[in-house]
């Protein structure tokens, strides 16, 4: 097997998904320092404007890896990733796992392909009599919104996989105590800089008043990333007098509900729902930003794309502050307790960024920093995951 061509397996663009982004930003430089073939995800057509994609070598989704190719395959917990997991277990690969929770995963392919029966030989194969039990109660209706936090089921998957790929050390340590024996290796996140933009043209566009602090929430909008606890953040910021105006950046299930809070909470003047943001959108809102928000709780493990798009801005982060996020530099990344104890956190860091100008020039400075030193750069982040690749394949061999 040589490392030095790489069959990928991923979401690609025009898909709305964070991997999808991510492949976008690594691909051309992985294709540069490799031969790399590209799977062609189930109904997928090739994008108007990504040169990129038409100028590598594309296969079916079920067609066998060339000879010679070691095969990365990149797990989400989401239904985009399906096609992916079916593909591992027919071929296995080396898994680049983006989430070391995949229980959503496994919920979905189960109700995808109706056997349950085998969701629940897995479930218990991963977790025991409890797993079973687990399987048996959301047959019968019944789950509780943490199950799937609790019950990761991971090595699901991975016991598949000929080694795998992970971004942060609580990914590694997570892989290596339910998958004894399996290779892993850490690489960094690919996040790029964002485009550039205009930061009082798009403040003003974003009306966000003189003096005023702006916050930015972004990704796909879903209960676990902390909106209600933004929300009464806001209201309390409010109720202080912080002149303080909100941005929120993606779609998702919360987006309809999220509105009508805001409506209710009498705080549409400070409020902007964006919705989907293009690049260049993108680069602009980020550009405008003061403070990015990650209050993510619970969390499948993933490392936060949306945090690292805020330090490459120059943007500080709140993030809820356990697991994977405590990885993020507490100079760039402010910990606010998980969940609504948050509220109160994330008031004491506006009110500290809004009446300390130094504060806030030393956090841009530091953000950029946490981004840069951190290999995020999508050409430093493929050089690391082809050397990964080499080191994992010749350990498997």
């Amino acid at each position: 097997m040589s490392a030095t061509n790489i069959l990928w397996g991923s979401p690609l663009p025009p898909t709305r998904s964070g991997i999808a982004d991510y492949a976008a930003e690594l691909l051309p430089h992985l294709a540069r320092e490799a031969e790399v073939t590209v799977l062609e995800p189930p109904g997928w057509e090739l994008p108007a404007g990504a040169p990129w994609i038409d100028a590598l070598r594309r296969l079916p989704p079920d067609a066998p890896a060339p000879t010679g190719s070691a095969t990365l395959l990149h797990l989400g917990n989401n239904p985009y990733h399906l096609w992916v997991a079916r593909r591992l277990r027919r071929f296995g690969g080396i898994v680049v796992l983006h989430d070391s929770v995949l229980h959503h995963l496994l919920v979905e392919e189960a109700a995808e392909d109706g056997d349950w029966v085998r969701f629940s030989d897995e479930l218990s194969q991963a977790h025991g009599d409890a797993g079973r039990a687990l399987a048996t109660a959301r047959q019968l209706g019944y789950t509780g919104t943490l199950d799937p936090f609790l019950f990761p089921a991971r090595q699901v998957y991975l016991r598949h996989a000929s080694a795998a790929i992970v971004h942060t050390v609580r990914a590694e340590r997570d892989v290596a105590a339910s998958c004894p024996g399996l290779p892993v290796c850490r690489v960094p996140l690919a996040v790029a800089e964002p485009a550039p933009g205009d930061r009082p043209a798009w403040r003003e566009r974003l009306r966000v008043l003189p003096g005023e602090l702006l916050l930015v929430h972004l990704g796909f909008l879903t209960p676990a990333k902390g909106l209600a606890v933004v929300l009464r953040a806001l209201a309390a910021m409010d109720e202080l007098g912080l002149p303080v105006r909100l941005a929120v950046v993606g779609e998702g299930s919360e987006a309809a509900a999220f509105e009508a809070a805001v409506a209710a909470a009498g705080l549409r003047d400070r409020v902007v729902v964006w919705g989907f943001a293009t690049a260049a959108d993108l680069g602009g809102i980020l550009a405008a930003a003061d403070l990015g928000l990650v209050p993510r709780y619970p969390t499948a493990g993933e490392t936060s794309a949306a945090a690292l798009r805020f330090l490459a801005a120059g943007t500080p982060v709140a993030v809820a502050g356990y697991r994977q996020f405590l990885e993020l530099s507490p100079d760039a990344a402010f910990r606010i307790a998980p969940g609504r104890a948050g509220v109160a956190d994330l008031v004491r860091v506006a009110g500290q960024l809004l009446t300390d100008e130094s504060a806030r020039s030393k956090t841009r400075s530091d953000a950029r920093r946490a981004w840069e030193e951190g290999g995020h750069a999508p050409g430093k982040a493929a050089r690391a995951l082809l050397e990964a690749v080499r080191g994992l394949s010749r350990d498997v061999a």
